[in-house]
């Protein structure tokens, strides 16, 4: 599968007032993000995302290390030819309708009267403006709608990398079910890679593949959302019956048990005692009816890394890269 994005050892300063030390913004980041993948950029204020996104669009030079598209370095103005962008809190002239917005923004990326023609009424229907909005001016337009005409001008000359901040910002629930639907196409059908920032944890959830968190311009945990959600020490067991004695009996094992609406949680130190629990509770007569790993959500993970203590003077922030 072809890396659409490449970010090795990325280092960005920024020079301070006179007499203090320049800051740090990215401190030697590393991901890819393939062809047809959706990968989340998370992370707090100051973490370092904006930077990332600005370095890849050519906005501002990184001090060390690389930084690619399609095999392009960033400095090469080519390698943003085939590049969507939707900034955060976008503004398109209020005056233009929607069609005229979307002319300009074909027209600046070379496309042909002819083609624009076709790819502007379904890009309108795709976002879900529909056409009866097409020529009305933008000035008339919610803020949801406006954030839809956003994406269709990001999308309108094919690009095969999406870079998005807060796409579904002011969008209905309906709307963001929609967009990711959307994109979800574009990821699997045109093969188009998509960089999505968003504060909206539960859908970046919804909608990655990989996930990297950014804490003090470092990577602090980087997997898929599965990898980052999943407890692996930590399992639901709804099991007949669960009396006082089994609950005894697992906890003499070391386990952690807790009784919660009817069902287990267990806590073990891995599989094999996770196993030993199983075969106690069936020599005792129980059955198993059903044991799955106990999750947690993305916001739970994001929270827990940022409000992560640094380690003593010397060492560096505790770092978690679930993909080794």
């Amino acid at each position: 599968m072809t890396t659409l994005i490449e970010v090795s050892g990325l280092r960005k300063l920024y020079r301070s007032s006179f007499g203090q030390p320049k800051i740090t913004a990215l401190d030697g980041i590393d991901f890819q993000v393939r062809e047809g993948e959706m990968f989340g950029l998370l992370g707090p204020n100051g973490a370092g995302k904006t930077t990332t996104v600005k370095i890849l669009l050519g906005l501002t030079h990184a001090t060390s290390g690389s930084a690619s598209i399609a095999g392009l370095p960033v400095k090469n103005p080519e390698s943003r030819r085939r590049v969507g962008y939707l900034p955060e809190g976008h503004k398109i002239p209020n005056y233009l309708t929607a069609r005229q917005a979307m002319t300009i923004f074909g027209r600046m990326s070379g496309m042909d009267s002819a083609t624009m023609r076709t790819r502007i009424p379904d890009l309108i229907e795709r976002v879900g403006l529909g056409m009866k909005w097409a020529d009305v001016r933008i000035k008339k337009f919610s803020k949801g709608m406006t954030q839809r005409l956003g994406l269709a001008c990001a999308l309108i000359h094919s690009p095969k990398l999406l870079l998005l901040d807060e796409p579904t910002d002011g969008v209905d629930p309906v709307g963001r079910r929609e967009i990711r639907d959307l994109l979800r196409e574009e990821a699997k059908q045109n093969g188009v890679a998509v960089l999505l920032n968003s504060h909206l944890l539960s859908e970046i959830e919804l909608t990655c593949d990989r996930v990297a968190m950014l804490r003090n311009g470092k990577v602090a945990a980087f997997g898929t959302v599965e990898e980052l959600t999943r407890k692996s020490a930590t399992y639901k067991m709804v099991a007949t019956p669960t009396d006082d004695s089994l609950v005894a009996a697992f906890r003499e094992t070391g386990a952690g048990v807790e009784r919660v609406n009817g069902h287990m949680v267990l806590s073990v130190s891995d599989v094999p005692h996770l196993n030993a629990l199983v075969d106690k509770l069936r020599a005792s007569g129980g059955m198993l009816n059903e044991l799955t790993p106990v999750r947690s959500s993305l916001e739970d993970v994001f929270v827990d890394l940022i409000r992560a203590e640094e380690v003593p003077a010397g060492g560096t922030p505790a770092e978690r890269d679930i993909s080794q």
